[in-house]
């Protein structure tokens, strides 16, 4: 696997800044970041408008599977060089139903959580900005039992 494309919501402050910090951080594999209402995401992953990813994060390995929701976030950390060792940890049989827990509860949250601290979308980024701020068949994992 060399390739992860993370599909955010680009209209969403938290997402939008989640998505800054991962661009940040030293990594394992190249991470790619897509509006997933887009018709790149459309094009990048057909039926991706079935997988409710305006509820919750999709990933895309260029191997061709799929994650969504806390198995997405394992996945992220998974690619990120200082937080691999998280990835091991919350893939556990003993952490997966909290990460399950605290993925959901963020999600459902997610744009309450926006609006309290503040943070603006890459929408309204562009918005302000009238600039991109974004870089440039399938089976899909819910669960996370993820790493070997």
């Amino acid at each position: 696997m060399n390739t992860l494309t993370l599909f955010y919501d680009a209209r969403c402050g938290l997402c939008s800044q989640v998505r800054h910090w991962l661009s940040n951080q030293p990594s394992y594999v190249r991470l790619e970041f897509i509006p997933y209402d887009s018709p790149e995401a459309a094009r990048r992953l057909p039926g991706i408008q079935h997988l409710r990813a305006d509820e919750e994060i999709v990933i895309l390995a260029d191997t061709g599977e799929v994650w969504q929701g806390a198995g997405a976030w394992v996945m992220c950390l998974w690619a990120l060089r200082e937080y691999r060792a998280w990835s091991a940890r919350l893939a556990t049989p003993v952490m997966q139903g909290m990460a399950r827990q605290v993925v959901h509860w963020i999600s459902q949250n997610r744009i309450g959580l926006s609006r309290l601290m503040g943070f603006k979308s890459d929408a309204e980024l562009v918005a302000v900005t009238g600039r991109e701020t974004q870089e440039p068949a399938c089976r899909v994992r819910h669960d996370l039992d993820l790493i070997d």
